[in-house]
């Protein structure tokens, strides 16, 4: 089975960082976050193949970079110049494939609150 731990989030200042982490046991191949703010459909922030291959919503660029250690099933998300706007739960998932929308999901982890403050 696969399992998804996430780790980080919190509250910050804007202009502040935050650097998120998604250990994953068992088989697994794409991994990224998505995010949900109250009101607001769940976006895709972020996702990288093992290969190295990324994505990024458009209202993150330049300022979130995900990476990945493969050894570990690991990825990160760091979280460089935070809005308020960035405040919302953020939940790690991974895919069974390549495939950068991360479909079909092999887990879920469990969210983290992210809230900047102005």
């Amino acid at each position: 089975q696969v399992q998804l731990v996430e780790s980080g989030g919190g509250l910050v200042q804007a202009g502040g960082s935050l650097r998120l982490s998604c250990a994953a046991s068992g088989s697994i191949g794409a991994m990224g976050w998505y995010r949900q703010a109250p009101g607001e459909p769940r976006e895709l922030v972020a996702a990288i193949t093992m290969g190295g291959s990324t994505k990024y919503a458009d209202s993150v660029k330049g300022r979130f970079t995900i990476s990945r250690d493969s050894t570990k099933n690991t990825v990160y998300l760091q979280m460089n110049t935070l809005k308020p706007e960035d405040s919302a739960v953020y939940y790690c998932a991974a895919g069974r494939g390549s495939s950068l929308t991360l479909a079909p999901f092999a887990a879920w982890g469990q969210g983290t609150q992210v809230t900047v403050s102005s």
